[in-house]
C-alpha cells in the first residue's frame, strides 16, 4: 500500500502504536498511517509478553496508568468491538526480605490512597490461597484481587481493528529508513515503500525506540533488555488439571511473583507459564532461548513450585523489555525537534499501560489536557536528572 502524505505517522504496530492510533481517531484525528516493519502487527515486544496487567506499581504515576488500562480492558468489548480472553484473577506478590517488606508497605499506602484494594498477607495466608506454593522464607505477601492477565494480541487487534474501521491506515512488512527534518521540524518519514510527508511522527517503536529517535536526531534513552517465557506440563501432552495433579499447582490465572528473585508463574491452558529475569544479561537485541538459563530458573522455582522440579518444557521464548535508566516510559514531546513524541520504554510493563498511556498521548498531541501527571514521563527528565522511578519490576 502506497501512501503519499499523512497528518500522524506512528513508528511501531504494537500495542502503544496501536492504542495511541485508536484514540487519537476517536478525537477525530484519522489522517493517520501506522507503519509496522513486520509482515503482522504485535509481533514484536507485544506477542512475546507474559500478558500481566497489575495496580501494583510503587510510583503514583504507573498506579494511575494502571487504574484507566485496567478500567479500559474491564469494558473493551463494549468499547472496540472486539472480545478479549481477561482474568482477573489476582496478582500475588511474595516478600521475602526486610527491606521489600517496608517497600511494599509504602507501597500499599499509595495505592490504597488513590483507591486500589490490595490485601496485606502473611505467608500462611499466601500459602493456603496457592496450591503448591511453598513460602519458606515468605515474610509477607500483598494481594490485588483486581490484577490479572490479558491477551497481548487480542487487545492490540482490538484497537487497530477498530483504529482502521475510523479511517486509520496500517502499513505492514514496512520499515522505516529515515526520518526528514527542515527548520527544526518533522517533515517526513522514509520507508521501504517509498516516503511519506508528515509534519508528526509518533516513535512506538518499542525496544528500537533509540534507533527511530537517532533518524530525527533526537536521543532516546531505551536499551533492550531479553527475558525468558518457559511454558511446563507435568507431562507433555498431560495436564495440570489431571485428578492426579491436583492440588501441586493453582487452578486460576493467578500470577505469583517472588519479588526477591522476579521468578513469576501463572496458568496458562493446560500448561503453566513461568520466567525469571537474569541479573547478569547485558542489553542486546538477540531472541534466542538460553537454555543454559533455564537450570537458574528451575533451581528458584522448585523452591517456591515443586511440581515444576519434575515438569516437560513444551514451549520456550525470548522477548525484549524496553528499559529506561528509571524504568519508566517516555511518553510526550521527545527533544528539540517539533512534532516528534514518543511512546516507549516501559520496562516490562508496556501491554498493561497502552490504553492509558495511547489515550493520554492521544490528548497531548490534540492540545487536550491528558488529565494524567505525564511529568515523571517526560523526555526532558533525563537532562535535568531527576530522581524517581518505578521499583516494581518484574
Amino acid at each position: 500500500m502506497a501512501v503519499e502524505s499523512a497528518e500522524v505517522c506512528i513508528i511501531g504496530g504494537g500495542c502503544m502504536g496501536a492504542s495511541t492510533a485508536y484514540h487519537l481517531a476517536r478525537l477525530g484525528i484519522r489522517d493517520i498511517v501506522v507503519i509496522e516493519r513486520e509482515a503482522q502487527l504485535a509481533t514484536g515486544s507485544t506477542g512475546r509478553n507474559a500478558g500481566g496487567v497489575r495496580h501494583q506499581f510503587s510510583d503514583p504515576a504507573n498506579i494511575a496508568l494502571s487504574i484507566e488500562s485496567i478500567a479500559l480492558l474491564e469494558r473493551f468489548e463494549a468499547e472496540t468491538g472486539t472480545p478479549i480472553d481477561f482474568w482477573q484473577d489476582g496478582y500475588l506478590f511474595l516478600l521475602s526480605s526486610e527491606a521489600s517488606e517496608a517497600a511494599f508497605r509504602a507501597n500499599v499506602s499509595l495505592q490504597r490512597t488513590a483507591g486500589v484494594e490490595v490485601e496485606w498477607l502473611d505467608a500462611g495466608e499466601a500459602a493456603r490461597r496457592v496450591p503448591g506454593l511453598v513460602v519458606d522464607g515468605v515474610r509477607a505477601a500483598t494481594f490485588c484481587a483486581r490484577d490479572g492477565i490479558a491477551d497481548p494480541n487480542g487487545v492490540t487487534m482490538g484497537f487497530a481493528k477498530a483504529a482502521q474501521a475510523a479511517g486509520v491506515r496500517v502499513m505492514r512488512d514496512t520499515e522505516v529508513t529515515g526520518i526528514d527534518i527542515e527548520g527544526g521540524r518533522v517533515t517526513g518519514v522514509v520507508t521501504s515503500r517509498g516516503r511519506i510527508s508528515t509534519p508528526m511522527i509518533v516513535n512506538a517503536a518499542g525496544p528500537w525506540a533509540r534507533q527511530i529517535g537517532a533518524m530525527a536526531g533526537v536521543t532516546v534513552p531505551i536499551d533492550p533488555l531479553r527475558r525468558h517465557i518457559f511454558i511446563a506440563q507435568p507431562e507433555k501432552g498431560a495436564s495440570w488439571d489431571a485428578p492426579v495433579h491436583r492440588g501441586k499447582v493453582p487452578e486460576s490465572r493467578l500470577m505469583v511473583i517472588d519479588f526477591e528473585t522476579s521468578f513469576y508463574f501463572h496458568r496458562e491452558g493446560a500448561g503453566l507459564l513461568f520466567g525469571m529475569g537474569d541479573p547478569a544479561e547485558a542489553s542486546g537485541f538477540d531472541t534466542t532461548v538460553r537454555w543454559d538459563f533455564l537450570p537458574q530458573v528451575t533451581e528458584v522455582a522448585m523452591t517456591r513450585l515443586p511440581a515444576l522440579g519434575d515438569a516437560a518444557i513444551t514451549h520456550a521464548w525470548a522477548g525484549l523489555y524496553e528499559m529506561t535508566p528509571d524504568h519508566n516510559p517516555i511518553i510526550g514531546p521527545a527533544g528539540d525537534v517539533a512534532g516528534v513524541f514518543t511512546i516507549a520504554g516501559f520496562s516490562g510493563h508496556g501491554f498493561m499501560h497502552a490504553p492509558a498511556a495511547g489515550r493520554a498521548l492521544a490528548d497531548v498531541i490534540a492540545g487536550r489536557d491528558p488529565k494524567l501527571n505525564l511529568s515523571p514521563f517526560a523526555h526532558a527528565r533525563f537532562a535535568a536528572g531527576r530522581a524517581g522511578g518505578e521499583q516494581n519490576v518484574v
